[in-house]
């Protein structure tokens, strides 16, 4: 009986605002025959650090990330952080 474990990142999409969306799929084999599949996501937002993402995620976000998607995500940001909270 051979177990294997293999992790890959099968999703990256981008939304309007700029968000990059990634998801990684976790695939346990045992002889060669699936006996379990776990995905696990994270966003990130444009701007951030992505120096411990894999390739493929770095060049979809050097990509999608001008300096204009930048400051118009970091402007949406700030009038997010303006408003009052309701019920407040």
């Amino acid at each position: 009986m051979a177990l294997t474990k293999d992790a890959d990142v099968d999703q990256i999409t981008v939304t309007e605002n700029g968000t990059v969306l990634v998801r990684e799929v976790t695939t346990i084999k045992e002889d060669g025959t699936e006996i379990s599949k776990k995905y696990h996501r994270i966003s990130l937002q444009p701007g951030e650090d992505i120096s411990s993402q894999i390739e493929k995620v770095k060049a979809i976000c050097n990509a999608a990330w001008t300096p204009e998607v930048i400051a118009a995500y970091k402007a949406q940001q700030a009038v997010y952080q303006t408003k009052t909270p309701v019920g407040a």
